[in-house]
């Protein structure tokens, strides 16, 4: 019996050290889109303004996390469906609120119309002023949901593409008229597309799509490991790196 209690006793040690380690070695899946300043691909990595504001988030929690680019449309999927998932930049959307669970912002957007430079043809002064033209939007994207909402319904006015580089394809190649995109974005965009930044312009802010976006988890994962992440978040939020990557110093 001696025997067997020690064992017993050793047991338990191997498992109580196990779930330490376990509690001390967290890990997640993080997915998001390519969309340059933000997400980038840098040496085989994912970097970019937001990710390293992600990066910094997971650290701080002690939480160690493989970040990958997808379409935005599978990332989403992904996202929703899969229980120890992160994804970010979202959207925090009334659609969406109830559907993820939200660390906090790492990133703010200013979006609005894009075009090529020689189009002088499109001249918008107004929303409305862009429905006489085919604009490429990211499917499951804010932008898609908030153009149709706007009218922006007939068949051809919006081309729906898997990720933003499509987007910008489209718009390269004449395909569409316009797309949207922030104006920080472009000279990253024409950098990867290796073109001038002289060849495309920001046409039009679309004010109501101005917003911070977040980082968001699936709704199944853990009570504590949200709470860990959102308190690193505001731990993070307090930093330089955080101000600069959330505009003050782009302004």
């Amino acid at each position: 019996m001696a025997v067997m209690g020690r064992w017993l006793i050793f047991l338990s040690l191997i498992l109580t050290t196990a779930e330490c380690l376990a509690e001390h070695h967290r890990h997640v899946q993080v997915v998001t889109e390519l969309s340059p300043p933000h997400q980038t691909l840098v040496a085989g990595g994912v970097d970019g303004y937001s990710t390293q504001l992600v990066k910094a988030i997971l650290q701080q929690a002690g939480v160690t996390g493989s970040i990958e680019i997808y379409p935005w449309a599978r990332a989403y999927k992904m996202a929703l469906q899969q229980p120890d998932i992160l994804i970010y930049n979202m959207a925090r959307t009334a659609e969406r609120e109830q559907l993820f669970q939200w660390i906090g912002p790492v990133a703010a957007y200013r979006l609005g119309f894009v075009k090529l430079t020689h189009r002088h043809d499109i001249q918008l002064n107004s929303l409305a002023d862009a429905q006489d033209y085919s604009i490429a939007v990211q499917r499951h994207d804010l932008a898609e949901t908030f153009l149709k909402k706007h009218g922006f319904s007939q068949p051809d006015q919006l081309v729906l593409a898997a990720d933003i580089t499509e987007s910008w394809q489209l718009l390269l190649n004449g395909k569409v008229d316009l797309i949207i995109d922030d104006p920080m974005a472009l000279v990253a965009m024409a950098e990867y597309f290796n073109i001038k930044s002289e060849y495309v312009e920001f046409e039009f802010a679309i004010k109501l799509l101005q917003q911070q976006t977040y980082l968001a988890a699936n709704k199944a994962m853990s009570v504590e490991m949200i709470s860990d992440l959102q308190q690193a978040h505001r731990k993070v939020a307090e930093s330089a790196l955080y101000q600069k990557v959330m505009r003050s110093e782009f302004d």
